[in-house]
C-alpha cells in the first residue's frame, strides 16, 4: 500500500491536472495506468473472499507497477527511480504470492 501512496502522492504534487506538453506522455500513461486498475476491480463478488480479495488486489497492484514503469520512463529522480524500481519487484512478487495461495496460474511477466 505505501507504493501506491507513493505514486499518488508524487502524481498530485506533479500538478498532473495540468500537464505540460513534455509531461503529457508520462501523464497519459499513468492515466492508463489507472483506468486499466479501476476496470480491472470491477469485478462482482463471486462469495469466497479469498478469490475476490485476490481478484481485486491483482488489479490494484498491476496499476502500481505500470505506475512505477511511466516513472522509469519519464522520471529523472534517481530517488524515486529507485522506488519505482522496487514497486515493481515487490508488487510482482504479491501478485505471484496471491495466485500461488490459490493454485492459480502464475502471470507471464
Amino acid at each position: 500500500m505505501r507504493t501506491v501512496l507513493t505514486i499518488l502522492v508524487l502524481l498530485s504534487t506533479s500538478g498532473i491536472g495540468a500537464a505540460t506538453l513534455a509531461d503529457e506522455p508520462f501523464v497519459d500513461r499513468v492515466k492508463g495506468a489507472m483506468s486499466a486498475m479501476m476496470a480491472g476491480m470491477e469485478s462482482a463478488p463471486t462469495g469466497d473472499a479469498d478469490r475476490d480479495f485476490v481478484s481485486w488486489m491483482v488489479p490494484h497492484h498491476q496499476g502500481a507497477i505500470d505506475m512505477a514503469r511511466a516513472e522509469l520512463l519519464y522520471g529523472r529522480n534517481v530517488k524515486l527511480r529507485r522506488i519505482a524500481q522496487e514497486i515493481i519487484v515487490t508488487q510482482q512478487q504479491e501478485i505471484a504470492a496471491m495466485r500461488l495461495a490459490l493454485d492459480q496460474p502464475l502471470p507471464k511477466e
